[in-house]
């Protein structure tokens, strides 16, 4: 999982991560324990599609909400990986009794995600103008995205 995961990290297109994460931090922010999860898509050659991460958002009073995170090796980007990891995640988080998930930081530009989620019923609720750097398109705005469940 970790080409995958760093070449889309060093992209700085969509994540806020620092683009020189190195492999034991990233390790440690995507890899998650129960109750969190982490998938990783395969094909049936045993290579990595993508992988998906999905939390409790906040704690305390606020732990009823869900959020996930998902990347896509950029070579199979475009197949229906990333709608299949988001589904599951909507499911998880359905079966988990999450009243809702709350995506915090969808680069703008990041117009296929947008889509993609606006397409599984999550909503803009916001944006945060010029709330990420692209390395292309200057300051953009990070939306907050969200659905019931």
């Amino acid at each position: 999982m970790w080409p995958c995961y760093r070449t889309i990290v060093a992209a700085g297109e969509t994540f806020t991560y620092p683009t020189d994460l190195s492999e034991e931090p990233g390790r440690d922010w995507w890899l998650l324990s129960a109750p969190n999860r982490t998938v990783v898509a395969v094909d049936e050659a045993g290579r990595v599609l993508g992988t998906a991460k999905m939390n409790t958002n906040h704690m305390g009073n606020g732990s009823h909400i869900a959020s996930a995170s998902y990347m896509v090796d950029p070579a199979h980007s475009g197949r229906g990986v990333g709608r299949t990891l988001c589904e599951y995640t909507v499911e998880w988080a359905r079966a988990a009794g999450f009243r809702a998930m709350q995506f915090n930081a969808v680069v703008e530009t990041n117009t296929a995600a947008v889509q993609l989620y606006r397409s599984l019923g999550f909503d803009v609720l916001g944006t945060l103008p010029e709330g990420f750097r692209h390395p292309t398109n200057g300051y953009v705005g990070l939306h907050i995205m969200h659905r019931a469940l």
